[in-house]
């Protein structure tokens, strides 16, 4: 017989519940801001869902009814600079951040709304309606809330999205010499998220102040957490990354505070993340005001049961008991959240003259139209001093240096410069450098500073965005390949891009991500992409893509200054390229929105970018044309050197647009509809593109060749062209 012995897990795992000794215990202004957090939040969530039923909320109204407890209880004990992200029924979540920075933790029963807290409540209903004077000046609505003043990173649509952009946050608190903590919310759902479990590793992992709270309301829409998991009990689930857990009565707000503060006392001590499970209800359907009983998937008893476990309620029971407040104590309190709700919405509603006995929104407070958008990316503002060189009108001492020299220089350049730098990415701290050695010698030199990653890019590229976000760190992300992207697409697209303009468009996102392509390197459909036709259509991201070591360093040093997230494509072809830089330069800007002439000539603009260049160039003397060749160096719609590329088709009347890569996923697609739409006056003949096959490239060497283009398929457009001039 095999000998056994149970194993146990690494960090405790505990239910917390209360005893009348904990509530005698408690303080009466904890109490008492507990009650009045609560009614506030009840109140505003009734007038959403009124709201909503009218049909003056444009899009969902997820409330939060029945989980007051949990935000409350957890929240009502953090300080201003405690962070919390939210999911998207996070009303509550923001709502109890925002009370608490505004009244310093502190509630009166007696005189609960003060002016400061009729604002966060006007403010808060203003944004779910989409408003201008909204948190997020009407962009976020009921999902999207975000008050960074407040500590509010921000609430999300996207099931467990936020949860690696509060690791970013925990990890910006820890290395930034504070004691503060981060708690990520997000539903029973999430907890079968990729992005969810790849953070919860990294954060034990690298020890970060960051809560996992789980808000188990039993039902993801209709789906129950026993049909959608093996283990119900939520909170086992950290066991697996070593993290204490805690399972509590989320109808029970103090007994979720009990277990925020030992919480809490691990991270500040540096013990890492922890994890809380609240066992709660929502007690209306997943969206709109009728209960889930009513679309067949809940029993009117099981909600009445649950109704009978109100979290007010038993604030009210236990504080009467008590004596801190007697009943009708507590339908003042009640009396004054709705007071508050009613003039909040006098001030945003008024009678629809054009509907009797309907209301409307007061039509001066809907966002100009002209602000659709603003806030995309940043407005550049932060170049304005800088240092700029161009370096093919250069004519000062240069030195030779290989690409990837290049590539590690200027960033060890900018790190000795600029302490917020952070290098994070896969293997980025060994071999010498990572895989192709661009950041070779950093991690000896920059010790705590260059960060190699599990392999979960949701997390770590998430993680980057959270720094980014925060303000005090200026994340550089590599990821080796940039297929790998699509991993993490929700956090590449939906958040990190989106984050300026989603939240109101004034929050920079300084974040780089660093990525090769690989084409011609034998790695096959998975590893080998161009990601710049996808990144060039998607809102929110910067893209450069250098040709040179020279246009590197230049290229390199304004994506690390400007404050939007800035996609920076590097070729393997280039890496072992040698080519002539300024000599001891590691400083010089090359300006956002500048390409580069490579060659002058009258008969065709030739377009490219990146490992192209070169070919192109081989090209255009192959074929005798007197070609002019563009390299773009800005692929990005807010960026792209149009007043050269105008220029040069206004002399030459033609167009051919080289890439190298698949025409499914090109760029050149979206250029060539943009040169037509603002120079087709001047096109003799159609755009001519040349790109790769449809399908990815393959492993076999005749079918990689085959799937890409080369001087060859340069060679072929061209020839194209010139029978297009008839000939010449």
């Amino acid at each position: 017989m095999p000998k056994r012995r149970q194993l146990d897990p690494m960090a405790p795992w505990v239910n917390l519940s209360t005893t009348p000794a904990d509530w005698k215990a408690a303080s009466p202004a904890l109490l008492a801001t507990m009650l009045g957090q609560l009614h506030l939040i009840r109140a505003f969530e009734e007038t959403v869902l009124e709201l909503a039923g009218e049909g003056l909320v444009h899009g969902p109204a997820h409330s939060s009814i029945g989980q007051e407890g949990g935000a409350v209880g957890s929240i009502v004990g953090l300080t201003t600079q405690d962070a919390v992200t939210g999911s998207h029924r996070g009303h509550h979540q923001f709502l109890a951040k925002a009370l608490s920075h505004v009244s310093n933790g502190e509630l009166d029963p007696a005189a609960l709304v003060t002016d400061d807290v009729q604002v966060v409540l006007q403010r808060t209903l203003a944004e779910i309606l989409g408003l201008a004077q909204g948190y997020c000046r009407g962009r976020g609505g009921s999902m999207h809330l975000q008050w960074f003043e407040a500590g509010a990173l921000g609430t999300n649509a996207i099931v467990g999205g936020g949860v690696p952009l509060a690791a970013g946050n925990a990890w910006a608190q820890k290395h930034g010499g504070t004691k503060d903590v981060t708690i990520s919310y997000f539903g029973d759902g999430a907890m079968n998220i990729g992005s969810v479990l790849e953070t919860m590793n990294l954060a034990s992992a690298w020890k970060l102040p960051i809560t996992f709270f789980v808000e188990n309301n039993l039902y993801a829409v209709s789906t129950t957490v026993a049909e959608a998991t093996g283990e119900p009990r939520l909170s086992a689930r950290a066991l697996g990354f070593g993290i204490p857990s805690w399972q509590v009565d989320g109808m029970d707000p103090l007994a979720v505070h009990l277990a925020m503060k030992e919480a809490e006392a691990v991270m500040r001590e540096g013990g890492g993340p922890t994890f809380i499970e609240v066992e709660t209800y929502r007690f209306f359907h997943q969206n709109g005001p009728y209960p889930g009983s009513a679309f067949g998937y809940r029993t009117k008893e099981e909600e009445a049961s649950w109704r009978a476990r109100d979290p007010l309620d038993r604030v009210a029971k236990e504080m009467i008991a008590l004596g801190q407040i007697d009943e009708s104590g507590v339908a003042r309190v009640r009396d004054q959240a709705q007071r508050a709700m009613l003039a909040a919405v006098a001030e945003l509603l008024e009678v629809n003259p054009d509907q009797p006995g309907k209301r409307r929104i007061i039509p001066a407070l809907w966002p100009d139209t002209g602000f659709v958008n603003v806030g995309v990316r940043g407005d550049g503002s932060e170049l304005a001093d800088v240092r700029t060189l161009e370096p093919t009108t250069y004519d000062g001492e240069v030195e030779t240096k290989k690409f990837v020299e290049a590539v590690a220089a200027v960033m060890d350049r900018r790190m000795d410069q600029d302490e917020r730098i952070v290098v994070l990415g896969e293997d980025v701290h060994r071999l010498n450098g990572g895989t192709n050695g661009a950041t070779k010698g950093l991690a000896k030199k920059f010790e705590g500073r260059i960060l190699g990653t599990p392999i979960s890019e949701n997390a770590f590229v998430g993680l980057g965005g959270g720094m980014a976000l925060d303000g005090r760190f200026r994340p550089v992300v590599e990821f080796m390949y940039p297929d790998f992207m699509w991993v993490a697409a929700d956090q590449v697209f939906n958040q990190i891009g989106k984050a300026r303009h989603m939240f109101g468009g004034e929050n920079p996102v300084p974040l780089v991500l660093r990525t090769k392509v690989a084409m011609g390197s034998g790695y096959g459909s998975q590893h080998l992409m161009d990601p710049a036709g996808i990144f060039a259509t998607s809102p929110g991201w910067r893209v450069v893509a250098p040709s040179s070591a020279a246009d590197y360093i230049g290229l390199m040093n304004t994506a690390l200054t400007l404050q939007d997230p800035v996609l920076v494509i590097e070729h393997v072809d280039l890496y072992g390229e040698v080519g002539d830089v300024p000599a001891g330069d590691l400083d010089y800007f090359i300006p956002v929105g500048k390409a580069a002439v490579r060659r002058i000539g009258s008969d065709v603009t030739v377009i490219s970018y990146l490992s192209m260049v070169k070919p192109t160039l081989q090209a255009v003397e192959q074929t005798g044309i007197d070609a002019e060749v563009i390299d773009l160096r800005w692929l990005d719609r807010a960026s792209i050197d149009w007043h050269t590329i105008g220029e040069s088709i206004r002399k030459t009347n033609a167009v051919l647009i080289v890439e190298q890569g698949a025409r499914g996923t090109s760029y050149g697609g979206w250029l060539s509809d943009e040169i037509q739409r603002r120079f087709f006056d001047y096109l003799d003949q159609p755009i001519e593109r040349v790109t790769g096959g449809e399908a990815s490239p393959s492993i076999s060497r005749v079918l990689e060749r085959a799937a890409i283009a080369g001087t060859d398929e340069i060679v072929a457009g061209l020839e194209l062209v010139r029978r297009g001039m008839g000939g010449r």
